[in-house]
């Protein structure tokens, strides 16, 4: 669950590589089209003229051919004028020393006759030559009628003919200003698209990094459960294989790295404990040994006397008796073996990362039908998969001797609870897992005792269903030899068994 929550909280990073790229695209898709604008203001009308310029060289050129070796009269020649003027909105008039009009391109002759013969006879000073040829001229020139300015060509022709054309520079500006506005709309629409789409596309690039990192981040914190999914076969999903594969070689390596520190740490402590575990192994196993070897000494002399041969429901009782003794002896001497492999560190501790529910989850599956013989209620909280670094087959063996003490105390209700808490402090992640069981609380005065050897609280108690006092021993044993907190709570209404287990 955190792991998606990382994931939502990525989204509004400041230094998120989606939106960097993102941001790199629209600018640079932005500053393009700022600059085709620029572009266009200041060099698009000087290429509009220039345009002009040919496309009036061009009408002169054909005219000039047309009147020296064809037939300007002619009604192709004439359409095919119309349409070139049209196309570049030009102005044509062409004149004879008789000033009779030859060609003309528009109805207001006069006006063009006028503007002709000033251009050659007195010209002003708002003209600004641009071109100058043989037999023509090309300037820029204000029409002091109109206010207008035009680009205009005149001169003479290969027959003598006077000729004049013009078009308005008006146009070319009006035309300008409106390329630059529909290149400014366009822009804009075309980047609002563009970010939308790159802001998608950096979202499906960068979707796979963005996983690599809350892996590496998980990877940090010692998790090894996220996986990289690889979506195909480009360089960041073999990034993602490869961080797969890291992850498995660090948990495994860990996993080696606590198993050895924890069992140099219990060769450290077992040298000095040696000597004194093995002083009070004997005294316990004597001590405790010697009621069930007296009671086994006594009916066997009896049986073998003959007490009651006449009464065989006496002698089976002195047998199941002898029977019942020598079971509860090999069940504690069997108990003893493992307490004592436990304490003298030669049973090796594992240290492995699975999940403490399914453990507790599948044991009490595994009990139940010691749970309905004994007509006890188990809850057990509800909680996703904790995973914890222990050794999972001792950890099996602490829950069922907490389980099994419960059972054998549960009283009143007859309720057993188990629960999970977790734990975080600043060095490290734990989990509590307890087990309550409802009943009388345990003396204040032998809270103290209840994990030695062979202590046992209600002997009467104990006794009856053949305990031996040693599971509260195997559970400190093995929680020792883990370097792991275990516990007891008085409550009113029970008691309360608790162990700790780390999560990283």
């Amino acid at each position: 669950m955190k792991h998606v929550k990382k994931k939502t909280v990525m989204f509004f990073n400041r230094h998120s590589i989606k939106q960097e790229i993102a941001l790199v695209f629209i600018a640079v898709m932005a500053g393009t089209i700022v600059l085709c604008w620029i572009i266009n203001n200041i060099f698009l009308e000087n290429f509009y003229i220039q345009n002009k310029k040919n496309a009036i060289k061009d009408a002169y050129y054909r005219i000039n051919e047309v009147v020296t070796y064809g037939d300007i009269s002619s009604d192709a020649f004439r359409l095919e004028l119309r349409k070139t003027c049209d196309m570049y909105n030009i102005g044509l008039l062409v004149i004879d020393a008789a000033s009779d009009t030859q060609i003309s391109s528009t109805r207001d002759v006069d006006k063009l006759q006028r503007r002709l013969y000033d251009n050659f006879f007195n010209p002003g000073n708002d003209i600004a030559y641009l071109d100058e040829g043989s037999s023509y001229y090309m300037a820029k020139a204000m029409d002091q009628s109109t206010n207008t300015e035009y680009l205009e060509m005149w001169g003479l022709l290969d027959n003598g003919n006077l000729f004049l054309i013009r078009s308005p520079i008006e146009s070319i500006r009006d035309s300008v200003s409106l390329s630059n506005r529909f290149l400014a709309y366009v822009g804009v629409i075309a980047a609002l698209i563009s970010a939308v789409l790159i802001w998608f596309v950096t979202t499906r690039i960068t979707r796979p990094i963005m996983e690599l990192k809350n892996i590496s981040e998980e990877m940090t914190k010692l998790r090894f459960e996220t996986k990289y999914e690889s979506r195909g076969q480009n360089e960041i999903d073999q990034l993602g294989e490869h961080m797969n594969e890291l992850s498995s070689t660090l948990e495994r390596t860990i996993s080696e790295l606590k198993t050895a520190n924890n069992e140099l740490m219990r060769d450290i402590e077992k040298k000095e404990q040696i000597d004194e575990m093995r002083k009070e192994f004997l005294s316990n196993v004597s001590h405790e040994l010697k009621t069930p070897i007296a009671l086994i000494q006594g009916y066997a002399e009896g049986l073998r006397e003959g007490i009651n041969d006449d009464d065989t429901e006496s002698r089976d009782f002195y047998c199941d008796v002898i029977m019942d003794e020598a079971g509860k002896m090999n069940n504690m001497v069997r108990k003893l073996l493992d307490l004592n492999q436990l304490e003298f560190g030669n049973d090796v501790v594992t240290m492995e990362r699975f999940d403490i529910t399914a453990l507790i989850r599948n044991f009490i599956v595994s009990a139940e039908i010691l749970i309905s013989q004994n007509d006890v209620k188990v809850r057990v909280d509800e909680a996703a998969p904790i995973y914890v670094w222990a050794d999972e087959f001792k950890t099996e063996e602490i829950v069922r001797n907490f389980f099994s003490n419960a059972m054998n105390h549960t009283n009143g209700d007859k309720i057993i609870e188990i629960k999970y808490r977790l734990i975080e402090e600043e060095h490290a992640n734990r989990v509590r897992i307890s087990v309550f069981n409802t009943g009388e609380p345990i003396p204040e005065e032998s809270l103290p005792h209840i994990w030695e050897k062979f202590y046992k609280v209600d002997k009467a108690r104990t006794r009856e269903y053949g305990g031996s006092g040693v599971g509260l021993s195997i559970v400190k044993a093995i929680m020792e030899s883990m370097n792991q907190r275990y516990g007891v709570i008085n409550y009113t209404n029970g008691v309360e068994f608790w162990f700790e287990l780390e999560t990283k």
